[in-house]
């Protein structure tokens, strides 16, 4: 009798325990259960996955890091620059124009001239852009060497006419009127630049090939013209025979050429502010 009340009383502490094991091994709900705490949110004040947020592609290089190049053409003739970068907002900026032409057969109020149109200048301008990731710039500078200039010789073929402020005068046959000109295009010598423009010679996103395009003013100054008739002599009659005076000496000659410079001065005047335009095409690379 007490063994068998032993057995019972044992198998019931047993039994419960036994029945715990099997049904969480066999019920759905508390596997779910445990999947669910596992996928919870993370706690409040624990640390947050960062999320994809997409990025400019800076490519800003150091400083004085890339030197750009670039080639065209301008009001200036050629033109030639080489920028490098300051930092991401400002680049230092070298132009150079040159161009040479030779005139022939122009003729002005009678009087023949021959000549040659130098055009040579170098600048250095400070390229700011406000938006480093786009072109837009405005970029004030300095002319420093300017050597715009034009000269021409001046002949009056013998037995015909000129007039100087609105006076005829008639060139020997035998001895006929010659002299000589020179416009200077740099009074102001430096000059202050001020242009605005698009294209970075050194990209701020890492390419290498640009299209610069600029416009702009150099304020250099009311022209220089200079005009003289040195050698030959004027003459009453149409014929270039008669009365013939040197014209160099001639005093009304040369009051008359005077007050003929001022008019041409005056239609110079514009030009105190020079024009400047260029489009080219560059490239840059790295120096260090």
């Amino acid at each position: 009798m007490r063994k068998t009340l032993c057995f019972a009383l044992a198998l019931v502490a047993v039994s419960p325990a036994a029945f715990a094991r099997t049904s969480s091994t066999t019920d759905p709900s508390a596997s779910s259960s445990s999947s669910s705490s596992a996928t919870a949110e993370p706690a409040p004040g624990s640390a947050a996955r960062p999320s994809s947020v997409p990025q400019i592609n800076d490519a800003t290089p150091v400083p004085f890091s890339r030197v750009g190049l670039s080639a065209g053409m301008g009001a200036g003739g050629i033109n030639l620059q080489a920028a490098t970068n300051v930092n991401r907002y400002i680049n230092l900026r070298m132009v150079g124009n040159v161009f040479n032409y030779t005139v022939s057969n122009i003729n002005t109020n009678g009087m023949n001239l021959n000549g040659k149109l130098n055009l040579a200048s170098t600048g250095l301008s400070i390229d700011l852009y406000p938006f480093p990731y786009h072109g837009l710039r405005f970029s004030p500078g300095v002319l420093m060497y300017n050597q715009n200039s034009a000269n021409a010789t001046v002949t009056v073929a013998g037995g015909t006419s000129f007039t100087l402020d609105h006076v005829t005068f008639y060139s020997s046959t035998s001895n006929p009127v010659t002299g000589a000109g020179s416009l200077g295009l740099n009074a102001q010598n430096p000059a202050f630049t001020m242009t605005t423009g698009w294209g970075n010679l050194i990209s701020r996103r890492g390419g290498h090939f640009s299209i610069p395009v600029e416009i702009g003013a150099a304020f250099v100054g009311t022209p220089k013209l200079n005009l003289a008739l040195v050698s030959g002599q004027v003459c009453t009659d149409p014929q270039g025979t008669q009365n013939c005076q040197n014209v160099a000496t001639d005093a009304e000659v040369q009051s008359d050429l005077q007050a003929q410079i001022a008019k041409y001065q005056n239609d110079l005047n514009p030009l105190k502010v020079y024009p400047i335009v260029s489009v080219g095409i560059g490239y840059n690379f790295k120096i260090r």
